[in-house]
């Protein structure tokens, strides 16, 4: 008996521990099924997070593969048994679900389900999900629930602890968007200062024009000419504006297309050539990519900021599994040794904190007056 309580707190404390390395919100809710089912050696397990409509805004499951998962059809609503676990966040430990008096049925591809432990998963006052358990693998006792009084107690430990990591997931997700927004902001800034410095050019050229049209024709009509460029310039920079600050798409779009867009747009805002190269790069984990995207964003800040460059470069290429990324330019470059006291203005320091964060490097070349390379490599997933 001794050994049945400490196995099932080490298989706690690995769950929690899985769920601890995921930062996306589907990413920990499918940990969190998949551990309290073999936690708890079920045939099924799912984890409903609730909308403001009466359905769910998410509905994981393990235990059903996905030609069944397809068979059974929409997400299921709130009601029986799952609404009460979320309106009344109580657990639920049943002998055969089908023969309580809230059971309202399923569709018929889903699978024959007895044996039943539920728990809310809840924040406070805050209901963040119901997590549900079906068919324990092991003889069912004459008249009762296969799963037990210690069953249940493992599964609020696991579920109070799926709480905070949701909550952190669903923080991280909300701190990613907001660094997005600022990452519009601040391009939104840099071509409104494009733009802002042609139409100052248009209006120049058009007094010019005005001034010379009566005593010099002919120049006056260059300056014509010179005011329909500029006008032109100008439209494609609030076109590209309308086109391409809509938030970095980083996980519909991928790294290579969500670089290559942010580079347009910083290629025309500023006066140096910034130009960007991808070779055979792979899809990799997304806190990798995310890392891969942030180092470039600090490293073309600094650059374009600071250094005075002429021309900015960015590649991107397959490194084995991983990937390596180089920023260089061509400016005024620094003495690395002489700038650690500095580096947190720089963003050496962020820059070297995200790579190792994912397991990689970040390696600075630099010297005054012979440009800086910004190199950073992280393995595959």
């Amino acid at each position: 008996m001794t050994n049945g309580p400490r196995s099932g707190f080490t298989a706690v404390s690995t769950a929690l521990l899985a769920m601890s390395r995921h930062l996306e919100v589907r990413d920990v809710l499918q940990t969190i099924v998949v551990s309290a089912r073999e936690l708890l050696d079920a045939e099924y397990a799912a984890l409903g997070v609730p909308d403001d409509h009466g359905g769910f805004a998410q509905f994981v499951v393990d235990g059903i593969d996905d030609e069944e998962w397809k068979a059974i059809g929409p997400l299921p609503r709130q009601h029986g048994i799952l609404a009460a676990m979320l309106q009344e966040a109580t657990p639920q430990r049943l002998g055969d679900v089908r023969q309580d008096p809230r059971f309202e049925g399923w569709p018929a591809a889903h699978p024959e389900m007895s044996d039943f432990i539920g728990m809310p998963v809840a924040d406070g006052d805050e209901i963040l999900g119901a997590l549900f358990l079906a068919n324990k693998n092991c003889p069912k006792p004459a008249g009762g629930c296969a799963f037990t009084a210690e069953d249940e107690q493992l599964l609020g430990v696991l579920a109070q602890h799926a709480a905070i990591a949701l909550t952190n997931a669903r923080l991280y997700e909300r701190s990613r968007e907001l660094t997005i927004a600022g990452e519009r902001a601040r391009l939104a800034h840099e071509l409104h200062d494009a733009v802002s410095q042609k139409l100052f050019s248009l209006r120049l050229t058009a007094q010019a024009a005005t001034a010379l049209v009566d005593r010099d024709p002919a120049r006056a009509k260059d300056e014509l000419h010179q005011v329909a460029r500029l006008a032109a310039e100008a439209a494609d920079e609030l076109s590209a504006a309308v086109v391409e600050l809509r938030p970095a798409g980083l996980d519909e779009d991928g790294l290579v297309a969500t670089l290559r867009t942010q580079i347009k747009v910083l290629d025309r805002a500023h006066a140096a050539r910034v130009t960007f190269d991808a070779q055979g790069v792979r899809a990799l984990p997304a806190a990798q990519e995310e890392a891969l995207l942030r180092v470039a964003q600090e490293a073309l800040h600094n650059a374009l900021r600071h250094s005075g460059a002429g021309a900015v470069t960015v590649t991107l290429s397959r490194r084995g599994q991983g990937a390596a990324l180089r920023v260089s330019d061509d400016g005024c470059g620094f003495k690395p040794s002489a700038v650690r006291r500095a580096g947190r203005h720089l963003g050496l320091v962020s820059m070297r904190d995200r790579a190792s964060g994912v397991g990689g490097r970040l390696t600075v070349v630099s010297e005054p007056g012979k440009g800086t390379a910004i190199e950073m490599e992280v393995p595959g997933g």
